[in-house]
């Protein structure tokens, strides 16, 4: 079993922009140092409450002062970048990081961004995502000329090239014949697990779904799978969770409780996007009514919290429900309060992962 992290990252739009960035790298060094096996880090590009506008940019800025973590986009939002970019900058911090490039993609679910782009048809930004991989892939398997027509881009360098020169050769990945791909998963037996299996992508779950939606959607990636004759392969699944590890089960409830802490920050800002999406302004007072009320279900549903033995317990019950993952991906939120999110990130991997592993062996 192994452990990674995943953060948005989601910040308070109020706190400082560069002290936030600086904590979402301490945040990366450490888990390197503690043993962390990946890192996956989001994007977004008009929302102050997730920073991080390009993720290669940022993951780039940790390679030297990490040594084995593997970098994970979290995702790239396909539809609103010219894929030959994305192909480019991928290949090159692979390059930079001798390999450690976990590629995670998206069609992009932010409303905001996708107004900012107009790429406003979900439909549509599904296509332009299969189509921007299908180009990256193209581009990381091919010397030029290179030629591919799309729905959406054209691709063409077949005057200007120059082979003695390196002219109109695009940059290939270290790993060959290029880095795994990873999509994130949200309903059961969606057109997402179709899509994944059928690519031979890694599947993840997120952290904001509950139990049963998770397990339902391995069942769902499996049977697509069966039906493609493809191996199903647990270990490569990923399954995130919002996880506190605190020094008691007491300190741990009054924190993700609290009624302007972060947690409840965090699910109301998810939740939010999710009932807006589509409409202008801001919801009415019946909307946030219902989030509020979904907010509190998530707390109780969606975060293991508590003392580094009671954390276990909830991890095993969690493995027991959904079956067996390779990989627990914890989530980053805030530092709101810095040493009680590091203390967090260094028991989750020293006081509980070991045991938590054996158990996942064991059974």
């Amino acid at each position: 079993m192994e452990l990674g992290i995943f953060a948005m990252p989601l910040h308070h739009p109020d706190r400082d922009w560069q002290t936030v960035l600086q904590e979402d790298r301490e945040m990366i060094i450490m888990a390197d140092k503690l043993g962390y096996s990946e890192v996956w880090i989001g994007e977004h590009v008009a929302s102050k409450g997730e920073p991080i506008i390009y993720p290669l940019m940022f993951l780039a800025s940790v390679i030297g002062e990490t040594e084995q973590i593997k970098l994970g986009t979290g995702v790239i939002n396909l539809p609103h970048r010219h894929p030959a970019h994305v192909a480019g900058e991928v290949a090159m911090l692979d390059q930079m990081s001798n390999g450690r490039v976990l590629f995670g993609i998206g069609p992009g679910g932010l409303s905001c961004d996708a107004e900012l782009f107009d790429h406003l048809d979900g439909d549509e930004r599904g296509r332009m995502m299969v189509e921007a991989i299908d180009i990256m892939e193209y581009i990381w398997t091919h010397d030029p000329p290179y030629e591919f027509k799309g729905e959406y881009w054209d691709l063409s360098i077949t005057d200007a090239v120059i082979p003695d020169l390196g002219v109109g050769s695009m940059g290939k990945p270290l790993q060959k014949p290029f880095p795994p791909i990873a999509y994130a998963m949200r309903s059961p037996r969606s057109a997402a697990s179709e899509l994944a299996a059928s690519r031979n992508w890694i599947p993840i779950a997120g952290n904001f779904i509950p139990s049963d939606f998770v397990r339902s959607q391995w069942l769902g990636f499996e049977e697509v799978c069966d039906k493609l004759g493809i191996k199903a392969d647990r270990n490569r699944w990923r399954v995130a969770r919002s996880i506190l590890v605190a020094e008691s089960d007491e300190q741990a409830h009054d924190y993700v409780h609290a009624p302007d802490g972060m947690f409840r920050f965090y699910f109301r800002y998810l939740f939010t996007l999710a009932k807006m999406r589509g409409k202008p302004g801001e919801p009415d007072d019946a909307a946030k009514a219902e989030i509020e009320a979904e907010v509190d279900q998530a707390l109780e549903t969606m975060v293991i919290a508590g003392s580094a033995d009671t954390v276990l317990d909830k991890l095993i019950a969690f493995r027991d429900e959904v079956g067996h993952f390779g990989t627990l991906v914890s989530t980053g939120h805030d530092w709101d309060d810095a040493d009680l999110w590091r203390n967090s990130i260094r028991s989750l991997a020293e006081d509980v992962m070991p045991r938590f592993s054996q158990h996942a062996e064991a059974s």
